[in-house]
């Protein structure tokens, strides 16, 4: 299995951060794809595909840490493409609340 679980929507509280910007207060780190839950059942196969998916966007994807568990919020589109290039560990930006 890729993620520790398929969820769908999000479970904690609204943080406020919308925009890449807001998130770039958040500094990156590494994490394991094993560990994250998504927040989303679906994807759009165009945005795995597309060669420039992170153009207009943060580089790194989203993730909230919440009750011990870490929720992909934003990037799963990079964790997939991760996933089929076997790397087992993503960069994102985690956010503890």
């Amino acid at each position: 299995m890729i993620f520790k679980a398929v969820g769908e929507g999000r479970p904690y509280p609204d943080h406020g951060l919308e925009t890449p910007s807001d998130w770039s207060a958040v500094s990156p780190r590494i994490v394991r794809l094993e560990q994250l839950i998504t927040t989303k059942r679906t994807l759009d196969l165009a945005l795995v595909l597309a060669v420039d998916s992170t153009f207009y966007g943060d580089i790194f994807a989203h993730v909230v840490s919440w009750r011990g568990d870490l929720y992909l919020e934003d990037g799963l589109h990079r964790a997939l493409r991760a996933a089929l290039q076997q790397r087992p560990v993503l960069h994102a930006r985690v956010l503890s609340l």
